[in-house]
């Protein structure tokens, strides 16, 4: 199938000359005013639109051209647009540039340079479209309900796809917001158990004298109060997945109990006598050194070496690299979209800071600051005080010791994200920059930002 490309000019010789030029390669569609282009780029959806600024009411002026690049670009960003104008119009077509046109020929084209120019956009295009395919099967393939792009969390992900299609017993080390209880989630996901449920129970949230019960069940009549026969956690994941936090602050004679089933599968209720044997598996997790536990004698080491068959250490997130300002990003989009603020960015302070900060509270504080940043910001973008980090703002400014050091390093920072967010592509950098390309171009030489990278994707 060709490739569709729509010519927007009011001029039929133009369209005629293109037509006979580009029909052998290309599907091509016409359109001569606005109304016109923007219904034909509807039911289209060229991936390239060769555009005169020129156009009816007005085609001695460009305003009408400009706003038809506008309306485009607001039905598909990722469209590219080519500006075809005259040299009198030159300096409205780089100004086009900036408003996020692909790229721009003077008239009269030459039409070798415009059949490498398409044949150039097409290729970016499909580039990036096996780009955003890829990271689309990634998140929902890879992830499950996790993120992180850092190879840290890659190393986890890997492990979890490993573990998920054993029996073995797994557990899960790490601090507190470090999502082991979604470890434990995505291991069931994955695992031939996935329609079986999924019981999660805090064992340092239930009092000790009513956890063996809520653990194992009881009988009628076991205890005062116990007046009919109760099932426990046990039984209700059975044929699933029994997820079990804080594993640490289990009594002595639970853990001997929690033994016993994993060398079994078998326990007593509360007060019973009878046997029952089930079908769990079970995934434990801490935030504690259960080594230190075991040394202080308040941690069975029997048990340990049984729940630990397979040990998962997930990492704190000022340990991730990248997926802070990862995390954070996709956490802004999240909860900007609920609130109807689909604009909002994070500033570079807000970024600065988030990268400077320890996050005691791991992604659960990430994830809870950005929600609170969201409604608190007045603006269009999220500032280091928005996510009441703005300490760590001050921290990071103290260290530029001139104010040309502290110019830079915030036009690095800039540039950067802009880079990131566009894929690396320099023309729509610069225009959400609000400079023109060869000035992006010369800070990219002059900073020494990802060079390689950001040439790779100039086409």
């Amino acid at each position: 199938m060709k490739p569709k490309v729509l010519i927007v000019d009011d001029d039929e010789a133009i369209r005629t000359q293109m037509k006979w030029a580009l029909s052998q390669d290309y599907e091509v569609h016409f359109a001569e005013d606005r109304r016109g282009a923007l219904e034909a780029f509807k039911a289209n959806s060229p991936p390239v639109t060769l555009l005169d600024l020129g156009l009816p009411p007005r085609p001695n002026e460009c305003d009408e051209g400009l706003a038809v690049l506008a309306d485009l670009l607001a039905v598909d960003s990722t469209a590219k647009v080519i500006i075809i104008s005259g040299q009198s119009e030159k300096q409205n077509a780089i100004e086009a540039v900036g408003a996020g046109a692909y790229d721009f020929l003077c008239k009269p084209v030459e039409m070798e340079e415009l059949k490498l120019l398409l044949r150039r956009c097409i290729h970016v295009v499909e580039l990036e479209k096996e780009y955003r395919d890829l990271q689309q099967s990634q998140l929902s393939d890879v992830f499950e309900d996790m993120l992180g792009t850092s190879p840290q969390m890659q190393a986890v992900f890997a492990f979890i796809r490993k573990v998920a299609g054993t029996n073995a017993p797994v557990l899960l080390l790490g601090e507190s917001g470090t999502g082991k209880e979604m470890a434990a989630a995505a291991i069931h996901h994955r695992s031939v158990r996935k329609d079986g449920p999924f019981v999660a129970i805090n064992c340092n949230a239930i009092p000790e004298n009513l956890l063996e019960s809520e653990l194992f069940g009881h009988e009628k009549g076991a205890f005062t109060g116990a007046h009919i026969q109760r099932k426990g956690m046990m039984e209700t994941a059975s044929g699933g997945t029994l997820f079990l936090d804080e594993i640490g602050e289990l009594p002595a004679a639970i853990q001997v109990k929690l033994l016993r089933f994993l060398q079994e599968q078998r326990f007593q209720r509360v007060g019973g006598r009878q046997e029952i044997q089930i079908d769990t598996r079970l995934v434990a997790a801490t935030n504690a050194d259960l080594k230190q536990l075991i040394d202080s004698g308040k941690f069975r080491e029997d048990l340990y070496f049984r729940l630990a068959v397979v040990t998962i250490r997930l990492l704190p997130i000022r340990e991730r690299g990248e997926d802070i300002v990862f995390l954070a990003r996709e956490f802004l989009q999240k909860y900007a979209a609920q609130s109807g603020r689909t604009k909002l960015v994070f500033a570079p302070d807000a970024l600065r800071a988030m990268s400077h900060y320890s996050w005691p509270g791991n992604v659960r504080e990430l994830q809870n600051r950005v929600k609170r940043a969201v409604i608190m910001a007045s603006g269009s973008r999220v500032t280091a005080k928005d996510l009441e980090l703005e300490q760590q703002h001050d921290v990071a400014s103290s260290s530029a010791t001139t104010l040309k050091h502290a110019r830079e390093q915030v036009e690095r920072e800039m540039i950067e994200e802009a880079l990131k967010k566009n894929s690396g592509k320099i023309t729509s950098a610069a225009a959400e920059l609000g400079i023109s390309r060869p000035t992006l171009y010369e800070l990219i030489e002059k900073l020494g930002i990802a060079k390689q990278r950001a040439n790779t994707n100039i086409n």
